[in-house]
């Protein structure tokens, strides 16, 4: 009965709102990631209960889903195509907030697609996700039907790779070893990095990949010294080694020379990994937008909020979360302006997010579904601590 009265009130053109829809997550939830992905995943918890667990009269049931494997430790591209399978299976998803890892995006990207389900990613940037590159016909492969289904509201990384060569240069270096972990988000920063590097003048001395599984990279370490670099850059995430990388410069005697990282080691398992004295004052971080403690306006209302909702302070990928799920909340309440929020109206209404106010400023997504945000910052470690050091762009 419910379902003709839902029918007749859409003949008539009355907005038919569901009584629940569920959005889902995809994220590392084992593993070192996961003290990054837990404040993600407050984010989102947090978003949904600021808006009293619905939206109009739509319940909405969140599902905080696990991409990780307890033999991988880290992201599991079998877990992951599961997850999207699982997701394009359930009716009641019309959103799939994920992933964290790059590579794991695209493996879930084309499931979604095909199923027109979207997704949006609050960290992922490899840049062939959204932009084109010929040589891996990317980003048309993660698109089957031909439309853009996912979103992503980080910047990605054509412009990390470039801002952190020019940041090397700024630090004094002249010439520069990269290093990379070999996998799409690591090898894809390195990609850029050295040719910014090279067109700004400094001498890029070596390239190379590691082994993620490595007990040490002494014999690297020697390299690199040998080759006479000013400057470090690994291309890769406090996942694939980064602290060791950096105790083993330290020891190595090149604890003085700039190692510049990445977003993917922003995360407090690189302090945990890589020790005080190897990083104070030594390492240098890219971060797409702003740490916790320097945003402003909406956002620094969201770090008060989330201070005391969990008695912590927020990771710096914890606001991505909030927003994502704000995006998809807009989204369902536009959908069901529209005749209820199928995956199909809940899809429009996110490609169509324009001049958003939300917790990372006002922006907007462009056509092919990246953020309009252009802010990067610069930070360090200090005693310990991730501390910002400058703005590395802007609008």
């Amino acid at each position: 009965m419910r379902t003709l009265l839902v029918s007749l009130l859409a003949v008539a053109g009355f907005a038919a709102e569901p009584a629940s829809l569920t959005i889902v997550s995809s994220l590392p939830r084992t593993g070192s990631a996961n003290a990054q992905t837990s404040t993600i995943v407050n984010g989102i918890k947090l978003a949904i209960e600021q808006a009293g667990g619905k939206v109009g009269t739509t319940a909405i049931t969140y599902l905080d889903w696990d991409d990780a494997s307890p033999e991988r430790g880290q992201w599991d591209p079998a877990v992951e195509t599961a997850n999207a399978n699982k997701a394009v299976s359930d009716a009641n998803v019309v959103a799939y907030i994920g992933t964290y890892n790059s590579g794991a995006a695209k493996i879930a990207m084309p499931i979604l697609n095909q199923a027109g389900l979207v997704m949006i990613s609050p960290a992922n940037t490899h840049v062939g996700l959204t932009r084109s590159i010929p040589e891996t016909g990317e980003p048309g492969i993660y698109r089957p039907t031909g439309k853009v289904t996912y979103f992503r509201v980080v910047l990605g990384d054509w412009l990390q790779g470039e801002l952190g060569a020019q940041w090397a240069k700024e630090l004094g270096a002249k010439s520069v070893f990269v290093i990379h972990d070999r996998e799409i988000y690591g090898k894809g920063l390195a990609d850029v990095f050295a040719p910014s590097a090279i067109k700004l003048g400094l001498k890029v001395v070596g390239t190379e990949g590691i082994d993620t599984k490595a007990q040490n990279y002494r014999s690297l370490v020697t390299k690199i010294r040998q080759s006479g670099a000013e400057a470090v850059y690994f291309g890769g995430t406090a996942q694939s080694n980064a602290g060791q990388i950096a105790k083993d410069l330290a020891s190595g005697g090149l604890g003085k020379i700039p190692l510049i990282l990445p977003d993917g080691c922003f995360e407090s398992a690189l302090l945990d990994a890589g020790g005080g004295a190897a990083l104070d004052g030594r390492v240098y971080l890219t971060f797409g937008g702003l740490p916790p403690e320097q945003l402003t306006g909406s956002g620094a209302e969201f770090v008060k909020a989330y201070q005391a909702r969990f008695n912590s302070m927020p990771q710096a990928y914890a606001v991505y979360g909030y927003e994502c799920a704000r995006v998809v909340l807009a989204a369902i309440a536009a959908g069901n302006t529209q005749g209820g929020a199928t995956r199909a109206n809940v899809l429009a209404a996110v490609a169509a997010t324009k001049d958003f106010k939300g917790a990372l400023g006002t922006w907007s997504f462009d056509d092919q579904g990246d953020t309009t945000l252009k802010v990067m910052s610069g930070n360090t470690v200090k005693d310990g601590k991730f501390t910002f050091v400058k703005l590395l762009g802007g609008e």
